[in-house]
């Protein structure tokens, strides 16, 4: 099975997951994607990378520019009455990675002896974020114009397009939450949200090229200290951090400062199946994503690409009985269960007791997942027991490749092993083109034969 391992041991900010992805691509993909980042319509930025080295170690570290300046990974958020109070900058999405060009914007009065602390205060304090801060406070977005951005104007999949937005939903919900304002109080400033726009899409596109078909990470190492923001002192990590990690294993230490970025929280909380120990896997590509700030350990998140063996993993299939829930019901059951990550969820009609026709509701899922489909299930049906079955699965190995055809670019599922290949056109390519074409899906298959 396809598996990417992301070792978590220096935490993780959305730059640094950029740089280690793009490690494991070839320098054919690697330009091919750095011209793709630069052209997809994220209003002003430009996207770079270059080798870094830390402890010894040579990796890649990526950099944005807004307007041609270097902002960080920043997202700034207000309350849309105050703009000019800069009520969270809670930028600490620099802190991890970004701090180098901060170094000239911290002229102001906070003495930086609390460097070792990600001197990430954004408090807006300084010369340079004032001149944006205040020249583009009539210009802040809340998350109806990143969605607007993202859906309206990227030149990205659509599937991409939604992975965004779904990581913009956690870091929305999470900020929410932490300030006590309702997520569409939540505004992005202007300059900040680009460049976060760019990082967030940047790990998106680069899962969807390397296309594992599972994400493993390592318990989260998050920092310890404090982190100065505009409104204070917080600990680390961060209040957002800390509600967007939750149920994610997670870890203090000896290093000060904020390791793990709402940001990189966020993506991790999107894209990684299973949080532990790395699998037994052999390796076909290593990356090493490099922050700028240097501790006594490499900081950098790193990333390896491989085969892990077929052995099957462990599922958890749950099983209902139900014969007082409509059709209706039960199709909104299976959707939301869908939505929350069931691995399938299949109904067999039944005969019960008193002769009554019936339904037996299957879902299967990760043993992760397990209590929040317990949860979803009781909420969404009218049983008063569930049963548990734990079985262990064993699966193709998957990965989807595109191919041009005369109907124009048409993605094709490729599953193999157990000495066994298949070949399967995307159903939604398909239909998308016979809709197009006003032609049968049969005629569509028979063209591209």
């Amino acid at each position: 099975m396809k598996t990417l391992y992301i070792d978590c041991g220096m935490g993780a900010a959305g730059d640094m997951l950029t740089a280690a992805l793009l490690e494991l691509l070839s320098e054919e993909e690697k330009a091919e994607f750095i011209n793709k980042i630069n052209t997809i319509g994220i209003p002003g930025v430009v996207f770079e990378s270059s080798p870094s080295v830390k402890c010894g170690i040579t990796g890649t570290h990526v950099s944005v520019k807004v307007n041609g300046v270097e902002e960080g990974e920043e997202i700034f958020l207000h309350h849309h009455h105050h703009d000019h109070d800069h009520e969270y900058d809670h930028d600490h999405e620099h802190g991890h990675d970004h701090e180098h060009g901060h170094d000239h914007e911290h002229g102001h009065d906070h003495e930086h002896d609390h460097d070792h602390e990600r001197d990430h205060d954004h408090d807006h304090g300084n010369d340079h974020e004032h001149h944006h801060g205040h020249e583009h406070s009539h210009s802040h977005s809340g998350m109806a114009d990143i969605e607007h951005i993202v859906r309206g104007h990227l030149d990205i999949p659509d599937k991409v397009k939604d992975d965004v937005m779904a990581v913009y939903s956690l870091i929305g919900e999470a900020e929410s939450v932490a300030h006590g304002m309702p997520v569409d109080q939540i505004h992005f400033h202007e300059v900040g949200s680009m460049d976060a726009v760019a990082d967030i899409t940047a790990v998106c596109l680069l899962m969807d090229m390397i296309a594992p078909e599972q994400v493993i990470a390592s318990p989260v190492h998050v920092g310890s200290g404090k982190v100065r923001c505009a409104h204070g002192i917080l600990p680390v990590p961060a209040p957002a951090t800390a509600y967007i990690l939750k149920d994610v294993p997670i870890y203090g230490g000896q290093i000060k400062g904020e390791l793990c970025t709402p940001t990189g929280a966020a993506l991790l909380r999107h894209f990684v199946t299973s949080f532990g120990n790395m699998p037994p896997m052999r390796t076909k590509a290593i990356g090493y994503g490099m922050g700028n700030k240097d501790f006594e350990v490499a900081n950098c998140v790193r990333v390896m690409l491989g085969e892990t063996g077929d052995t099957g993993d462990t599922v958890c299939e749950l099983s209902i009985n139900v014969d007082d829930m409509t059709a209706e019901q039960i199709g909104f059951l299976s959707d939301v269960l869908f939505k929350a990550g069931a691995l399938e969820v299949y109904t067999i009609p039944i005969g019960m007791k008193k002769s009554r026709p019936g339904t037996l509701i299957s879902v299967m899922t990760r043993e992760s997942d397990r209590e929040k489909m317990i949860s979803l299930i009781f909420r969404h049906s009218t049983t008063l027991g569930i049963r548990e079955n734990i079985s262990k699965r064993y699966t193709m190995r998957r990965r989807i490749e595109t191919v041009d055809t005369e109907f124009g670019p048409v993605r094709k599922k490729i599953s193999e092993g157990y000495g066994v290949t298949r070949e399967k056109f995307e159903y939604d390519d398909l239909s998308r083109i016979a809709e197009e074409k006003g032609i049968s899906i049969s005629e569509i298959l028979e063209k591209l034969k």
